[in-house]
């Protein structure tokens, strides 16, 4: 008897099915015409004393990390042959009026903005308003029926989520760039909680919106990490949130308001906690009080560990800052400190928060490098932070030979024959051992370009 042969249909096997990747093109279809580039220029004042930089002043430059000034030879000029300093950079529309966001430093010190739409229309725009303390501006351009983004909302953004930028790395206008949320709230040591991401920015991106999957700006690129000068992986955008309220007060009044209790807070850390009987590392501890501050005024004292400020958790001193900065001026609120092993609550009212300027000659103390003509002073670590540098000093006067080398009042002089200037007292300590036959060499930035005066001792 033949055998029966039964065929069994064979199982095909199914492979994982993978999750396919964002498809932007839908969104940056929709958000792309509001984003707008951003062309800065800044009249520079010739002086023949500032030569051009060689290769080795610029190695200089790069080693302490100071950018290199855009006065190489053919640099642009204007129409009556006066040198210009040119910049690029990226904002976007918040109103179909013609107002704009972006970054302070894009726009910082420039004579004129021009404005172009993703429909090459020009526009020439008007500063509003910026705040360097959160590096936000507000430009204006007169024009109507504009597209305009929707802002999202920053405490819905998850770490891991899909987010785009668009904007004008290195003058390459409309450029599209994705990644991943990589982290939020991260403290740089500025008013800002800002968003990180691995998304590719360059220069030019800078002001230019970060977008979530809906298409919703949830921060504006400002900042990246990095030990090349170029984008390692890490990038910091300014929550939309923050932003907003900054550009809301640029827009009605030109500033920023912000709030002010008078103290230093300091993070609280684990040895610390348990050592107070804190149970926790959390709040801001107060390291010191300023006289005849608010602070002072409502019974502060040094120590105390500030856990609540108008009701609102504070867990490190970056949270006090960003709450008391948020604050109207005048108002009174709570503030719930641990002192002693014990809770205390205190009713403070909030101060303003004014601008740190530097002092002007006649305010400080006489810092003076006779054998130069300067009258200088120390940055305050405010100023350092703003102008993202680790030292210099700033001319407060110039006269004699400093005056007729082009010197003049806010200048920074950041190194001294290739040494690098940190304070006052080193650069008094460098002048002292000077030949006075020999011509000294300044590295002096002003405003945002870096040059090179040459001056003799006693001239």
């Amino acid at each position: 008897m033949a055998a029966t042969l039964q065929l069994q249909p064979v199982q095909a096997q199914t492979a994982p099915v993978q999750p396919a990747l964002p498809d932007f093109t839908q969104l940056v279809e929709r958000v792309g015409p509001a984003v707008v580039n951003i062309r800065t220029s800044e009249r520079l004042k010739a002086n023949p004393n500032m030569p051009e930089l060689d290769e080795q002043m610029l190695e200089f430059l790069r080693r302490f990390g100071i950018p290199a000034p855009n006065q190489r030879r053919g640099a642009p000029r204007g129409d009556d042959d006066q040198p210009q300093r040119r910049g690029v950079g990226s904002g976007f529309l918040i109103s179909t009026d013609g107002y704009v966001m972006t970054n302070a430093h894009v726009v910082d010190g420039a004579d004129e903005l021009l404005v172009t739409l993703t429909d090459k229309r020009e526009f020439k725009a008007k500063l509003i308003g910026t705040d360097a303390r959160t590096d936000v501006a507000v430009v204006k351009i007169e024009a109507a029926g504009l597209p305009a983004v929707k802002l999202g909302d920053v405490s819905k953004l998850k770490v891991g989520e899909w987010v785009l930028a668009i904007g004008s790395p290195f003058g390459f206008d409309n450029t599209v760039t994705a990644g991943i949320v990589s982290a939020k709230a991260r403290d740089t040591g500025d008013f800002l909680p800002f968003i990180q991401t691995d998304v590719a920015i360059n220069p030019g991106n800078s002001g230019g919106p970060l977008l979530n999957m809906r298409g919703e700006v949830v921060g504006i690129n400002s900042q990246i990490y990095s030990q090349s000068g170029g984008f390692m992986g890490i990038s910091f955008a300014i929550p939309i949130d923050e932003a907003q309220r900054v550009a809301e007060q640029l827009r009605n009044g030109g500033r920023v308001i912000r709030g002010r209790i008078g103290v230093d807070p300091v993070d609280v850390s684990r040895e610390v906690a348990e050592a107070i009987g804190l149970g926790k590392a959390t709040g801001a501890m107060v390291r010191r009080v300023v006289e005849g501050s608010p602070a002072e005024k409502a019974g502060v004292e040094g120590g105390d560990v500030i856990v609540k400020f108008d009701g609102r958790a504070v867990e490190k001193a970056s949270d006090l800052r960003r709450v008391v900065g948020g604050t109207k001026p005048g108002s009174k609120v709570s503030l719930q400190v641990f002192r002693r092993g014990a809770y205390k609550d205190l009713p403070i009212v909030v101060g303003e928060l004014e601008d740190e300027k530097p002092q002007r000659a006649s305010e400080a103390a006489p810092k003076v490098a006779p054998a130069l003509g300067l009258t200088v002073s120390d940055l305050s670590d405010v100023q350092k932070r703003e102008l993202k540098l680790r030292g210099g000093v700033r001319v407060d006067a110039a006269e004699g030979a400093a005056a007729r080398a082009g010197l003049r009042e806010g200048d920074l002089i950041l190194a001294l024959d290739n040494a690098e200037i940190a304070s006052v007292k080193q650069f008094q300590a460098a002048i002292a051992k000077l030949d006075k036959a020999k011509i000294v060499s300044l590295l002096v930035r002003r405003a945002d370009a870096v040059n090179i005066v040459l001056l003799k001792p006693g001239r």
